[in-house]
């Protein structure tokens, strides 16, 4: 059994971490260092070419296999010399809050509304806008009495962001997951905002938490690489040492780089969803988010803040024999379709 499981955890580390390794610019978000970038137009025939579609077919494939070798496999936690960092558990509301909150105060010093593509100084009421997330931003830091304040920006951000579009909406997911989340699981006001949760709860809070971060991650996939090769093509030209690929001497086709790049962020994104071996992903995953940090600099690290926030929380989480569980939790699907096909029965 061992043996299975080791070749298991074997096979599908090197599978996704060939993808990963060629990663580095998948982190980097274009349009917040790129010119103009409102003016590459989508073109989504890109994500039909045989070479990007068969990489995103084998993405979501890898992570099929991924989830189906964690539940029938894999221990859990898969990693147990990393049970120090669960022991973190109890503390990571407070923690969460305070990344979120130094990114609200950050975008609302530089005249953005939670996303780069928000832009509101130049709206009426923009200052009005910028304080009040300013504000936030100081509330969450602080981590008392939490509640008000997520659910005031669970609420109102999806409003504000209406007025970007569906793409600015849903590129601003991973601030609006971790908003859920402290709605469900605020900081308490015990000794460094020690909070334990119900199971039931928890889960609830992690799901919303994998759902925002993950589907920013996927919407930044498309909206930056797979759906505007142009703009990823750009970034390229004006940052080569993204190139991986070329400083190991392997010379691809810049779009070939632009698929694989759009890719393994699209892997990131439903590795979190999935919720399966979340010390691994996390540890993976962390890598060329950190590395892009020497070519971005502060930038590339407050924008990240909220990612790094849930990368903590998925790693503190699934490090704790009694949470692991709970961070690959997913809503019974079969049980959904038997309530929504039983409600006009019972209504009848």
């Amino acid at each position: 059994m061992r043996t299975t499981i080791k070749r298991t955890g074997a096979v599908l580390g090197a599978a996704v971490a060939t993808l990963l390794a060629a990663a580095e610019p998948a982190s980097a978000h274009e349009k917040w260092f790129v010119p103009d970038p409102d003016g590459y137009p989508g073109d989504w025939s890109f994500v039909l070419r045989p070479v990007t579609f068969a990489l995103i077919v084998t993405v979501v494939l890898v992570t099929a296999a991924w989830r189906y070798a964690a539940v029938r496999f894999l221990p859990t936690p898969e990693l147990p010399r990393l049970g120090f960092v669960g022991r973190l558990v109890p503390y990571v509301p407070r923690l969460l809050a305070i990344h979120l909150g130094v990114s609200l105060l950050a975008a609302a010093v530089s005249g953005h509304f939670l996303t780069h593509d928000l832009e509101v100084e130049h709206l009426a009421g923009g200052s009005a806008i910028l304080l009040l997330e300013g504000a936030l931003g100081v509330w969450f830091i602080t981590g008392i009495r939490l509640r008000p304040a997520a659910l005031l920006l669970a609420f109102a951000g999806p409003l504000a962001l209406l007025v970007t579009g569906p793409v600015g909406l849903l590129s601003a997911m991973d601030l609006l997951g971790v908003a859920v989340f402290l709605a469900f699981v605020p900081p308490s006001d015990a000794t460094f905002g020690r909070v334990e949760p119900d199971a039931v709860t928890l889960r609830r809070a992690l799901l919303a938490l994998r759902l925002g971060a993950g589907g920013a991650l996927i919407t930044l996939a498309f909206a930056e690489k797979l759906a505007n090769p142009a703009l990823a093509r750009e970034t390229v030209a004006m940052f080569p040492q993204l190139d991986v690929f070329a400083l190991a001497g392997i010379h691809l086709p810049v779009d070939h780089f632009v698929a694989i790049a759009g890719v393994t962020e699209l892997l990131f994104g439903l590795l979190v969803i999935s919720g399966a071996l979340p010390q691994v992903a996390v540890l993976v995953a962390g890598i060329p988010f950190n590395a892009t940090l020497l070519l971005f600099g502060g930038t590339e690290l407050l924008g990240h803040l909220p990612v790094y926030g849930v990368f903590l929380t998925l790693l503190a989480y699934g490090s704790n024999r009694r949470t692991a569980e709970l961070v690959r939790w997913l809503p019974p699907v079969r049980g959904a379709v038997r309530r929504v096909l039983r409600r006009p029965a019972l209504a009848g």
